[in-house]
């Protein structure tokens, strides 16, 4: 049962991996933005952090939820 815990704390660690890339994208969509429309770099920062915090949430809960299947 014990390796059950660990193979789904692996799992669970993946959310970090999709996260990564997410922002990624989002970095570069947003250089792409603010180089299209230099004036409206402070609307479209605000929504990149907004998604980048989204997106950094999922991979703390990922690991959030592997440390507790580790400790279980």
């Amino acid at each position: 049962m014990e390796l059950m815990y660990l193979i789904g704390a692996g799992i669970a660690v993946v959310a970090g991996l999709g996260a990564g890339i997410g922002i990624g994208i989002a970095t570069g969509k947003t250089a792409e933005a603010i180089s299209r429309q230099p004036e409206a770099s402070g609307k479209i920062q605000t929504v990149f952090f907004l998604g980048i915090a989204l997106a950094e949430a999922t991979a703390i809960y990922g690991f959030v939820v592997s440390i507790l299947l580790i400790l279980r």
